[in-house]
């Protein structure tokens, strides 16, 4: 018997769409389609809420990856607004593919809430905003999936036990995360998966993966641990200007990790008998009984 979850993948656009629509509902399609993957997850920003005056009009840290001549306007043209999430996730709806979306403030928190989305996402960066958690535990109902990079333990245990206090940890899902774009593999620090599972698999619905790293053999390994949920950033183009798509996957890439998954999936388990029926046959023609 197979005592493992069924790996469930997301394809993270975040903002690799480049602010065009039409490349947002490619994105997808191709996901869906080409990657076969279990989801796709955009970014919501309320970018004067999110950054202070200064920062909003400073110019962009890396010039030559900016849709603006200051970081705010950079981060207003790569934005939708939520009438055009709806048509994405109506979009998502109608190829069967689950529609997310990552919300970094209280005022979109409330917007994408108001789409009903199956889940929603809290990016590491976000993760110790206590009005939008306290928020979303009020009065979102779906999943609540949170990533732990640049986290403290004691930080995620405040986490769980806010969940706790709503009664919703059976609604969150935990990810392993290291904050870097892209992450070296000896900052990946998948083991940190088991202190996850040890401490809260009884606490959360899930316990996930969120990997910034060049690659897919790591992720078949956070599988491994236990990670049954494995998000990674996805792209068209690793060429194409931005600061995310470097360390990105493009579709052959993520429909490689999708394959692997499930295949790894379906190996893990127990032989059920001493002799499989597949060795039987083999049994019969190839073990010498003279002996």
């Amino acid at each position: 018997m197979n005592t493992y979850k069924k790996p469930y993948v997301i394809a993270e656009i975040g903002c690799n769409h480049k602010g065009d629509i039409e490349i947002a509902k490619e994105l997808i399609k191709v996901a869906k389609i080409f990657c076969n993957v279990d989801a796709v997850k955009f970014q919501k920003r309320h970018n004067k809420e999110l950054l202070t005056e200064e920062q909003y009009n400073k110019p962009h840290p890396n010039p030559v990856n900016s849709y603006g001549n200051t970081y705010g306007e950079h981060r207003e043209f790569l934005e939708f607004d939520v009438n055009q999430h709806k048509a994405l996730k109506e979009f998502c709806e109608s190829i069967d593919i689950t529609y997310s979306t990552s919300v970094w403030d209280l005022t979109s928190a409330k917007e994408i809430t108001s789409i009903h989305p199956e889940f929603i996402k809290i990016p590491s960066a976000c993760n110790n905003n206590m009005a939008m958690l306290n928020w979303l535990c009020e009065n979102y109902k779906g999943e609540i999936h949170i990533s732990t990079g640049m986290t403290t333990k004691t930080e995620i245990e405040d986490l769980v036990n806010l969940f706790k206090k709503y009664s919703r940890n059976k609604d969150l899902v935990l990810y392993n995360c290291t904050s870097g774009y892209p992450v070296p593999f000896e900052d990946v620090c998948l083991l940190d998966i088991n202190l996850l599972i040890d401490k809260y698999k009884n606490d959360v619905k899930h316990i996930g993966f969120s990997g910034h790293h060049l690659g897919i053999a790591v992720d078949v390994a956070a599988y491994t641990l236990g990670a049954n949920i494995v998000e990674r950033h996805y792209t068209l183009d690793r060429t194409w200007k931005g600061t995310d798509h470097a360390a990105s996957l493009e579709p052959m890439g993520l429909r490689k990790l999708s394959r692997d998954l499930n295949a790894v999936y379906k190996a893990l388990s127990f032989k059920n008998q001493d002799i499989l029926p597949i060795e039987q046959v083999q049994r019969n023609k190839l073990k010498n009984q003279k002996i």
